[in-house]
């Protein structure tokens, strides 16, 4: 196992395999979406399988795939079954819309994915349409009961959004009502490709819960797991769970022990940072597997030691946070 600069174990990976997305929601990218990489500049799946093989020997034991959203990319099957072949990987999931991923499930099942996250603000056709710009909801409510049907892990994830989808907040937690689902509320980023709607964060993780207790008094807080982002409930009587992530407050941070490479090859030990390696360029010039090992840990033993201090770092360095999370990895 491999440790940071602040004795912080990284053993998760997240992996952006495209910066395309096929819907544009405007938290996370203007309308007229954003200028897609080149071909040529995002990395290969060889390049991504070689990657995840040398982490693996370092220490990563999970890998969850996402974007964009994974499955406008050709081919993304083959590889996943690429990857549950290598040594040393033991969780392979996926960040997805939903949108085109039903007829995917029966395989992700048969391959041994573990969960799905599934993104999911609204359960309300017109406001989803509004979110999203695009009529999607009835794709991504099949592929939730498919993937309830599948026995798949299912996370949904809803950003809480001020004048958007707070009334969306009740409905999303009945979920779990009757469905084994993790129905999860994330604050708000200023990810969306062109700074934060707010100057002011209204929808903090507190006032979440503060919302979801209000309408469910017993709410009862559970113990997180080690390395948790969220904060965890349930409601008693309820078959799923709550959970409530701090992402922009990010009260986590202490205890973080995942990494990210967006599409394009470029490593992040930070959400917040503005990234710290060129992984394509190494791969590209020819560097041996010894001496990407060697940059990952110099890489490792400079890390932030929480998402202030790596936004610090980006600002001084004359970067900013407000890229698109399609081009950081969702």
């Amino acid at each position: 196992m491999i440790y940071d600069n602040h004795n912080r174990p990284i053993t998760y990976l997240r992996l952006a395999v495209t910066d395309r997305c096929n819907l544009r929601c405007f938290y996370c990218m203007p309308e007229e979406g954003i200028k897609y990489l080149p071909k040529h500049q995002v990395l290969t799946f060889e390049e991504m399988e070689r990657i995840v093989q040398v982490l693996a020997r370092l220490g990563i034991q999970k890998v969850r795939i996402t974007g964009g959203e994974p499955f406008v990319r050709a081919g993304l099957m083959n590889f996943l079954h690429r990857l549950a072949a290598v040594d040393g990987l033991t969780d392979i999931s996926l960040t997805t819309n939903g949108v085109l991923t039903a007829p995917h499930i029966a395989d992700l099942a048969a391959l041994g994915v573990k969960s799905v996250n599934l993104s999911l603000d609204t359960l309300d056709r017109e406001r989803f349409r509004k979110i999203t710009r695009r009529d999607e909801l009835p794709a991504v409510l099949k592929t939730l009961d498919a993937l309830i049907s599948a026995g798949i892990q299912t996370k949904i994830n809803a950003v809480v959004m001020d004048g958007q989808n707070t009334q969306d907040l009740i409905p999303l937690a009945n979920l779990t009502h009757s469905l084994p689902v993790d129905v999860r509320f994330i604050e708000e980023m200023p990810f969306n490709g062109e700074g934060s709607h707010y100057p002011v964060l209204n929808w903090t993780h507190k006032r979440i819960v503060d919302e979801i207790r209000s309408h469910f008094p017993d709410l009862e807080k559970l113990p997180d797991p080690p390395f948790s982002t969220s904060a965890n409930y349930q409601i008693p009587g309820h078959q799923g769970t709550i959970g409530v992530i701090a992402a922009f407050s990010r009260t986590f941070c202490g205890t973080c022990n995942r990494i990210r490479l967006t599409a394009q090859g470029t490593l992040k030990t930070c959400l917040y940072d503005n990234g710290v390696l060129d992984v394509r360029a190494l791969l590209r010039s020819g560097a041996s597997d010894n001496e990407l090992t060697a940059a990952f840990l110099q890489a490792f033993a400079h890390r932030p030691l929480n998402g202030f201090e790596a936004e610090q770092r980006s600002v001084q360095a004359g970067g900013s946070v407000s890229e698109s999370m399609s081009t950081i990895g969702g």
